[in-house]
């Protein structure tokens, strides 16, 4: 299915005025409970689809708000620059919507893609991380969700970074980001890919897309 990412834009932004809090660990039955947020492409909708399950089932209001609010934010900006990728040329989109292993292909090269802000966990600087890739690669791989999107394939991540620290808030600046997508893909070469050992005997090739602002 083909978005209009600029409309997708619009109402992430509607989202930027609340906290981006997570007071409830993300677990299958609470992913349950918000799995509308698949369907739901416009904030107002998905802050009714919200209002209908908190009448359902008896679930902390503020603690489900910002559940359901932070998986549709960062799913809806998934999905528009997983587009902007497809759209570019020498790449080809999965024809399988189902394998959560691959998104597109890059000049023939298979790929899962992530947007991730710049890891607090991490524990170092954003120069640290920009000048030692590889190293920030192995601890994005290895601390990634324990949930549906864990694995240990091949995967390009789009790496957000702000100066006054609310990463969060560039996910949904998608003409910007596109920008940086765009630049990648036309400048891409495979000899700048990372191949990285994760456990025994299993390699994947990863790389970063820096989107610092």
């Amino acid at each position: 299915m083909k978005y209009d990412i600029f409309h997708i834009e619009n109402q992430l932004q509607q989202r930027l005025p609340y906290a981006y809090i997570w007071g409830q660990k993300q677990n299958d039955q609470w992913d349950k409970y918000s799995n509308f947020i698949y369907d739901l492409p416009n904030w107002d909708a998905v802050v009714q689809a919200m209002q209908a399950t908190l009448e359902v089932y008896p679930l902390n209001k503020r603690d489900f708000f910002n559940y359901a609010a932070n998986r549709w934010f960062n799913f809806w900006s998934a999905m528009a620059v997983e587009q902007i990728f497809c759209e570019l040329e020498n790449v080809i989109p999965s024809q399988n919507h189902k394998n959560r292993l691959v998104d597109f292909s890059l000049n023939g090269i298979d790929f899962d893609h992530k947007t991730s802000v710049y890891p607090k966990g991490f524990k170092q600087t954003l120069h640290y991380g920009q000048t030692h890739e590889e190293e920030l690669l192995q601890w994005l791989y290895k601390n990634q969700s324990q949930q549906q999107r864990k694995h240990l394939e091949n995967r390009l991540f789009l790496v957000v970074h702000a100066t006054d620290g609310e990463h969060w808030k560039l996910k949904a600046e998608i003409t910007w980001l596109k920008s940086k997508v765009e630049n990648y893909v036309k400048n891409f070469q495979p000899t700048q890919l990372k191949q990285l050992q994760l456990g025994d005997k299993h390699t994947a090739f990863a790389d970063i897309i820096w989107a610092v602002k």
